[in-house]
């Protein structure tokens, strides 16, 4: 029977999602149990394109970058996929209505990756968009569950935490982005002479980002605002620890943090989400 394929893929995309990223596997949980498998199997997605790009240094990256964007169409368009983690992802995309641009603006920016070495600002705004704001939009489609109205209302406070997320994911892995992948995410950068303020220009533009988010943040509905909150928590939690750490030691280090720190900010989250102290 199809329907234990089909938890079979979502398996896949759950194994995927808990093993990549602990952070937005606990913000996942805490999700209203009925948009937890959808989110799941949009990270499963986005994770499988974005490890092609990052990881498969010995394989022909763009043959196999471009296999995976004819696959997930094949799938959208038959309604299967004998790849567990597309045929997760189409039954996601079909039954919220995810606007195929999205998955197109997303599979560019991996692309993107594949020949991009640095940025100049129009092209880092492009690559943001579609490694990151529209993959806020596709989990949104999810939360407001077929309505335009609140999709479009919270549309840019969904943009601007893909952002923020992605733009300390930047910081994060600075190091490792341009000593072994080669990249200069961040546009008119000098990895040669990064400085203090360097740094403290970016992290304006983070803050502006998280400030803005924020905002839409607090007027979600209750079935998925503290779930997105805890992972705005986590990601402000590890950018306030990067604004701490001078230019030249986060050429040195990825910025984690702890397992019993992350638990203290989930029971931290809840209290105050719990006694609407946002």
């Amino acid at each position: 029977m199809k329907t234990i394929f089909d938890k079979v893929s979502l398996s896949s995309s759950k194994i995927t999602t808990k093993a990549y990223s602990t952070s937005f596997s606990l913000g996942i949980y805490c999700l209203h149990k009925k948009f937890r498998n959808p989110i799941y199997s949009i990270y499963g997605f986005v994770r499988f394109a974005d490890e092609i790009v990052d990881s498969f240094h010995d394989q022909d990256k763009a043959t196999l970058l471009k296999e995976f964007k004819e696959e997930t169409y094949k799938a959208i368009e038959r309604k299967i996929s004998l790849n567990p983690i597309l045929n997760s992802f189409q039954q996601v995309v079909l039954l919220y209505k995810i606007d195929l641009s999205l998955i197109d603006c997303f599979l560019q920016s991996m692309e993107m990756d594949l020949y991009k070495q640095d940025h100049s600002l129009k092209s880092y705004n492009q690559y943001i968009l579609g490694s990151a704001e529209v993959v806020g939009l596709m989990c949104l489609h999810v939360f407001m569950e077929g309505d335009e109205t609140k999709y479009t209302f919270f549309k840019h406070a969904a943009m601007k935490l893909g952002a923020a997320f992605q733009k300390v994911n930047f910081l994060r892995d600075i190091q490792t982005d341009y000593a072994i992948l080669g990249r200069i995410y961040f546009p008119h950068t000098d990895m040669n002479n990064f400085s203090d303020t360097n740094k403290q220009q970016i992290e304006k533009e983070i803050e502006r980002d998280f400030a803005e988010a924020f905002d839409g943040i607090k007027q979600l509905p209750a079935s998925c605002r503290f779930g997105i909150y805890v992972a705005y928590v986590y990601y402000k939690h590890l950018f306030n620890k990067i604004k701490r750490i001078p230019s030249t030691k986060i050429l040195m280090q990825r910025i984690r943090i702890p397992g019993y720190k992350k638990i203290k900010l989930l029971l931290t989250s809840y209290i105050r989400h719990s006694f609407n102290f946002l």
